[in-house]
Protein backbone atom coordinates (compact mmCIF):
# COMPACT_ATOMS: atom_id res chain seq x y z
CA UNK A 1 0.00 0.00 0.00
CA UNK A 2 0.91 3.68 -0.95
CA UNK A 3 2.12 5.67 1.68
CA UNK A 4 3.90 9.52 2.48
CA UNK A 5 7.47 8.35 3.72
CA UNK A 6 9.32 11.32 3.44
CA UNK A 7 9.12 15.06 3.19
CA UNK A 8 12.08 17.70 2.33
CA UNK A 9 11.38 21.40 2.91
CA UNK A 10 13.55 23.13 0.24
CA UNK A 11 12.77 26.60 1.30
CA UNK A 12 10.52 29.20 0.66
CA UNK A 13 7.20 27.49 -0.14
CA UNK A 14 9.40 24.42 -2.07
CA UNK A 15 8.91 21.22 -0.28
CA UNK A 16 9.54 18.05 -1.81
CA UNK A 17 7.44 14.90 -0.97
CA UNK A 18 8.81 11.56 -1.91
CA UNK A 19 5.94 8.88 -1.92
CA UNK A 20 5.86 5.33 -3.07
CA UNK A 21 8.81 5.80 -5.76
CA UNK A 22 6.85 9.50 -7.03
CA UNK A 23 8.27 12.97 -6.12
CA UNK A 24 6.35 15.79 -5.71
CA UNK A 25 7.28 18.97 -5.52
CA UNK A 26 5.66 22.27 -4.89
CA UNK A 27 6.64 25.63 -6.25
CA UNK A 28 9.95 25.27 -7.02
CA UNK A 29 12.59 27.99 -6.47
CA UNK A 30 16.18 26.01 -6.79
CA UNK A 31 18.06 28.94 -7.01
CA UNK A 32 19.85 31.71 -5.02
CA UNK A 33 16.95 34.06 -5.60
CA UNK A 34 14.09 34.97 -7.60
CA UNK A 35 13.63 38.23 -9.66
CA UNK A 36 14.91 41.01 -6.34
CA UNK A 37 15.20 38.30 -4.29
CA UNK A 38 18.30 36.44 -2.71
CA UNK A 39 18.31 33.57 -1.03
CA UNK A 40 18.90 33.44 2.77
CA UNK A 41 22.71 31.94 4.64
CA UNK A 42 20.73 28.71 5.64
CA UNK A 43 20.16 27.84 2.00
CA UNK A 44 20.11 23.96 1.45
CA UNK A 45 22.13 22.63 -1.63
CA UNK A 46 19.64 22.65 -4.42
CA UNK A 47 21.22 21.08 -7.31
CA UNK A 48 20.27 17.85 -5.90
CA UNK A 49 16.67 17.82 -5.94
CA UNK A 50 16.28 17.90 -9.92
CA UNK A 51 14.72 14.95 -10.47
CA UNK A 52 11.14 15.03 -9.81
CA UNK A 53 7.63 13.17 -11.30
CA UNK A 54 5.36 16.06 -10.73
CA UNK A 55 5.10 19.56 -10.10
CA UNK A 56 2.40 22.02 -8.26
CA UNK A 57 2.11 25.81 -9.03
CA UNK A 58 0.24 27.52 -6.66
CA UNK A 59 0.31 30.85 -8.25
CA UNK A 60 2.32 32.57 -10.56
CA UNK A 61 4.35 35.11 -8.88
CA UNK A 62 8.19 34.99 -9.16
CA UNK A 63 9.13 33.44 -5.38
CA UNK A 64 6.48 30.82 -6.67
CA UNK A 65 7.00 29.76 -10.34
CA UNK A 66 10.49 30.37 -11.21
CA UNK A 67 10.80 29.24 -14.58
CA UNK A 68 14.90 28.92 -14.67
CA UNK A 69 13.93 26.61 -11.63
CA UNK A 70 11.48 24.83 -13.49
CA UNK A 71 13.91 24.59 -16.34
CA UNK A 72 16.56 22.75 -14.13
CA UNK A 73 14.17 20.03 -13.36
CA UNK A 74 15.12 16.70 -15.22
CA UNK A 75 13.23 14.09 -16.99
CA UNK A 76 10.18 16.76 -18.13
CA UNK A 77 7.99 16.08 -15.23
CA UNK A 78 3.92 16.89 -15.10
CA UNK A 79 3.88 20.77 -14.27
CA UNK A 80 0.63 21.40 -12.88
CA UNK A 81 -0.72 25.62 -12.85
CA UNK A 82 -3.87 27.39 -11.80
CA UNK A 83 -6.60 27.40 -13.86
CA UNK A 84 -5.20 30.46 -16.66
CA UNK A 85 -1.51 29.69 -16.47
CA UNK A 86 -1.26 26.40 -18.91
CA UNK A 87 -1.18 28.67 -22.29
CA UNK A 88 1.42 31.46 -20.92
CA UNK A 89 3.40 28.42 -19.82
CA UNK A 90 3.28 26.74 -23.30
CA UNK A 91 4.39 29.83 -24.63
CA UNK A 92 7.78 29.73 -22.55
CA UNK A 93 8.40 25.89 -24.14
CA UNK A 94 6.97 24.18 -21.29
CA UNK A 95 4.88 20.78 -22.71
CA UNK A 96 3.98 18.69 -20.26
CA UNK A 97 1.28 21.53 -18.52
CA UNK A 98 -2.28 20.90 -17.36
CA UNK A 99 -3.90 23.56 -15.50
CA UNK A 100 -6.69 22.91 -12.96
CA UNK A 101 -9.14 25.20 -10.69
CA UNK A 102 -10.44 24.90 -7.54
CA UNK A 103 -12.21 21.26 -7.34
CA UNK A 104 -10.34 19.61 -10.55
CA UNK A 105 -9.17 16.06 -9.62
CA UNK A 106 -6.29 14.78 -11.94
CA UNK A 107 -4.10 11.28 -10.65
CA UNK A 108 -0.78 10.92 -12.08
CA UNK A 109 1.10 7.83 -11.04
CA UNK A 110 -0.90 6.83 -8.57
CA UNK A 111 -0.92 10.11 -6.93
CA UNK A 112 -4.22 12.19 -6.88
CA UNK A 113 -4.18 15.64 -7.21
CA UNK A 114 -7.27 18.29 -6.05
CA UNK A 115 -7.01 22.09 -6.43
CA UNK A 116 -8.37 23.39 -3.62
CA UNK A 117 -9.56 27.68 -2.96
CA UNK A 118 -6.65 30.42 -2.09
CA UNK A 119 -7.36 33.60 -1.15
CA UNK A 120 -4.28 35.61 -2.69
CA UNK A 121 -3.36 37.58 -5.60
CA UNK A 122 -2.91 35.24 -9.13
CA UNK A 123 -1.01 38.34 -11.39
CA UNK A 124 2.33 37.45 -12.61
CA UNK A 125 3.76 40.89 -11.64
CA UNK A 126 4.53 43.94 -13.67
CA UNK A 127 2.88 42.86 -16.24
CA UNK A 128 2.25 39.63 -16.58
CA UNK A 129 -0.93 37.26 -17.22
CA UNK A 130 -3.73 36.69 -14.72
CA UNK A 131 -4.44 33.44 -13.05
CA UNK A 132 -6.07 32.09 -10.19
CA UNK A 133 -3.78 31.04 -7.20
CA UNK A 134 -4.69 27.87 -5.36
CA UNK A 135 -3.65 25.29 -2.85
CA UNK A 136 -3.95 21.51 -3.48
CA UNK A 137 -5.00 18.38 -1.64
CA UNK A 138 -2.22 14.96 -2.32
CA UNK A 139 -3.49 11.91 -1.68
CA UNK A 140 -1.84 8.53 -2.19
CA UNK A 141 -2.55 5.29 -0.55
CA UNK A 142 -4.06 6.27 2.83
CA UNK A 143 -2.46 9.21 3.38
CA UNK A 144 -3.21 13.18 2.82
CA UNK A 145 -0.94 16.10 2.25
CA UNK A 146 -2.50 19.64 2.50
CA UNK A 147 -0.22 22.85 0.21
CA UNK A 148 -1.92 26.00 1.31
CA UNK A 149 0.18 28.16 -1.51
CA UNK A 150 -0.59 31.28 -0.30
CA UNK A 151 -3.29 32.32 1.27
CA UNK A 152 -5.70 34.02 4.06
CA UNK A 153 -8.23 31.73 5.84
CA UNK A 154 -11.42 31.32 3.75
CA UNK A 155 -14.52 29.67 4.65
CA UNK A 156 -14.90 26.18 3.77
CA UNK A 157 -11.41 25.49 5.17
CA UNK A 158 -12.79 23.31 7.47
CA UNK A 159 -14.20 21.13 4.85
CA UNK A 160 -10.85 20.83 2.19
CA UNK A 161 -10.09 17.67 3.37
CA UNK A 162 -13.21 15.10 4.07
CA UNK A 163 -11.45 12.06 6.02
CA UNK A 164 -8.08 12.66 8.12
CA UNK A 165 -5.47 15.09 6.84
CA UNK A 166 -1.59 13.94 7.67
CA UNK A 167 0.21 17.19 6.77
CA UNK A 168 -0.42 20.54 6.20
CA UNK A 169 2.29 22.46 4.69
CA UNK A 170 1.72 25.99 5.74
CA UNK A 171 2.69 29.34 5.11
CA UNK A 172 3.81 30.90 8.36
CA UNK A 173 5.31 34.45 6.96
CA UNK A 174 6.66 35.66 3.52
CA UNK A 175 10.17 37.06 2.02
CA UNK A 176 9.87 40.74 3.88
CA UNK A 177 9.37 42.44 7.27
CA UNK A 178 5.76 42.85 7.15
CA UNK A 179 2.99 40.55 5.11
CA UNK A 180 0.60 41.85 2.63
CA UNK A 181 -3.03 40.82 1.88
CA UNK A 182 -3.58 36.95 1.10
CA UNK A 183 -1.12 35.87 3.99
CA UNK A 184 -0.89 33.85 6.86
CA UNK A 185 1.22 35.20 9.81
CA UNK A 186 2.04 32.79 12.48
CA UNK A 187 -1.21 33.52 14.85
CA UNK A 188 -3.74 33.04 12.00
CA UNK A 189 -1.81 30.00 10.64
CA UNK A 190 -2.51 28.50 14.01
CA UNK A 191 -6.12 29.49 13.47
CA UNK A 192 -5.91 27.52 9.87
CA UNK A 193 -4.39 24.44 11.53
CA UNK A 194 -7.56 24.57 14.28
CA UNK A 195 -9.93 24.10 11.40
CA UNK A 196 -7.84 21.59 9.12
CA UNK A 197 -6.74 19.22 12.15
CA UNK A 198 -3.78 17.92 10.71
CA UNK A 199 -1.78 15.39 12.45
CA UNK A 200 1.75 17.16 11.71
CA UNK A 201 2.10 20.88 10.62
CA UNK A 202 4.85 22.23 8.89
CA UNK A 203 5.66 25.35 8.79
CA UNK A 204 6.65 26.77 5.38
CA UNK A 205 7.27 30.43 3.19
CA UNK A 206 9.52 31.70 6.23
CA UNK A 207 13.08 32.42 6.11
CA UNK A 208 14.28 31.67 2.84
CA UNK A 209 14.39 34.73 0.64
CA UNK A 210 14.88 38.82 1.28
CA UNK A 211 15.47 41.56 -1.32
CA UNK A 212 18.85 41.38 -2.02
CA UNK A 213 21.72 43.21 -0.39
CA UNK A 214 19.61 42.85 2.88
CA UNK A 215 19.55 39.33 3.39
CA UNK A 216 22.11 38.28 6.04
CA UNK A 217 20.81 41.81 7.67
CA UNK A 218 17.41 40.16 8.06
CA UNK A 219 18.20 36.53 8.77
CA UNK A 220 18.16 36.39 12.09
CA UNK A 221 14.38 37.82 12.82
CA UNK A 222 12.97 35.63 9.57
CA UNK A 223 14.02 32.43 11.78
CA UNK A 224 11.55 33.39 14.35
CA UNK A 225 8.01 33.27 12.47
CA UNK A 226 7.75 29.18 12.41
CA UNK A 227 8.95 29.08 16.60
CA UNK A 228 5.87 31.91 16.86
CA UNK A 229 3.74 29.83 15.10
CA UNK A 230 4.69 26.95 17.01
CA UNK A 231 3.72 28.59 20.02
CA UNK A 232 0.74 29.60 19.08
CA UNK A 233 -0.41 26.45 17.89
CA UNK A 234 0.61 25.19 21.24
CA UNK A 235 -1.89 28.03 23.18
CA UNK A 236 -4.72 25.95 21.11
CA UNK A 237 -4.09 22.58 22.78
CA UNK A 238 -4.75 20.82 19.46
CA UNK A 239 -3.83 17.40 18.71
CA UNK A 240 -1.62 18.54 15.57
CA UNK A 241 2.18 18.20 16.17
CA UNK A 242 3.97 21.00 14.44
CA UNK A 243 7.46 19.92 12.55
CA UNK A 244 10.10 22.74 12.25
CA UNK A 245 12.26 21.85 9.43
CA UNK A 246 15.15 23.96 8.20
CA UNK A 247 15.98 23.97 4.25
CA UNK A 248 17.06 20.07 3.56
CA UNK A 249 16.00 18.63 6.57
CA UNK A 250 14.23 15.17 5.31
CA UNK A 251 11.82 14.03 7.62
CA UNK A 252 10.48 10.15 7.23
CA UNK A 253 6.72 9.56 8.87
CA UNK A 254 3.95 7.27 8.24
CA UNK A 255 0.16 8.16 8.23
Amino acid sequence: MAYWDYLTYLGHATVLVEVDGVRVMTDPVLRQGAALLHRMPNAADLRQYTDVDLVVISHLHHDHLDLPSLRMLRDDPLIVVPQGAERWMRSKGFTNVSEMAPGDVLSYRGVTVRATIAVHSGKREPRGPVALAVGYVLEAGPATVYFAGDTDIFPGMADLVLGELDVALIPVWGWGLVLGDGHLNPQSAADAVALLKPRYAVSIHWGTLAVAGLHRLKFQRMANPPHDFAEAVAKLDLDTEVLITHPGERIAFEP
